[in-house]
């Protein structure tokens, strides 16, 4: 993952944005990722979606207040919308997210 910069910058610059938060010690993390990455890209191709080693990058994580993992966060516009953590199903997910997907694309 970039640095805590180019991620604001990223907020910024792209509609819509998926944070997913893992460590290399989480199996969890390693197996919900990449059905998680293909679900949403499926669902929401606009969006941009982008793994947080959370042991490699820890200042992103704080500034997210992310403290566990894993952890899923979605921005529209810049704006934290979606937040799920440790236990969340690829179903859960996406029907949080259609609804404010939704509303942006209706703009």
């Amino acid at each position: 993952m970039q640095d805590l910069q180019s991620v604001c910058v990223m907020l910024k610059t792209h509609p819509m944005v998926a944070l997913y938060f893992g460590a290399p010690t989480c199996n969890v993390c390693h197996v919900l990722e990449p059905k998680l990455r293909a679900a949403i890209r499926e669902e929401f191709p606009d969006a941009v979606f982008r793994d947080v080693d959370t042991s490699a990058s820890p200042d992103i994580a704080a500034r997210f207040s992310v403290f566990t993992v894993p952890t899923l966060l979605v921005f529209f516009e810049g704006k934290e919308v979606v937040r799920k953590s440790r236990h969340m199903g690829i179903g859960e997910v996406i029907e949080a997210i259609r609804r404010p997907y939704d509303m942006l694309k209706s703009h």
